[in-house]
């Protein structure tokens, strides 16, 4: 079974996607990108502050498909400039302190040219 995972506490989806789908015990997240859920702004300037925003959402969205940050078993994360990667990973090592699986890659351009979007896998709370 396939279970839709729409979160208040995070941004609508931008697309004609979910913001996550749990299936078989794992939730898979869309993408989150700095957006703030409240207003639909791009929330930070700089790398730093936007990953803080992009963490805010992917817990909002784990938490609402009953699961959490420390259940994360594999990360993707998009930079748009490979500059921004000690930065970056100070704010996610604060978020994600176990190390799951990673992935981080630079990109061209990245929705509403922001500079950072992370998406993750996760298991669901028993």
């Amino acid at each position: 079974m396939v279970k839709i995972i729409n979160s208040q506490n995070a941004p609508a989806a931008i697309g004609p996607y979910s913001q996550a789908i749990v299936a078989n015990g794992c939730v898979y997240t869309s993408g989150q990108i700095a957006l703030d859920p409240r207003t639909g702004e791009i929330n930070g300037l700089d790398i730093t502050q936007q990953t803080e925003q992009v963490m805010n959402n992917l817990d909002a969205v784990l938490a609402e498909a009953k699961s959490g940050l420390r259940n994360i078993i594999k990360t993707t994360c998009f930079l748009a400039d490979m500059g921004d990667f000690a930065k970056f990973n100070e704010v996610y090592e604060k978020w994600i302190q176990h190390k799951p699986a990673r992935s981080c890659v630079a990109v061209k351009t990245l929705p509403k040219n922001v500079l950072v979007e992370v998406e993750v896998i996760a298991l669901v709370q028993e």
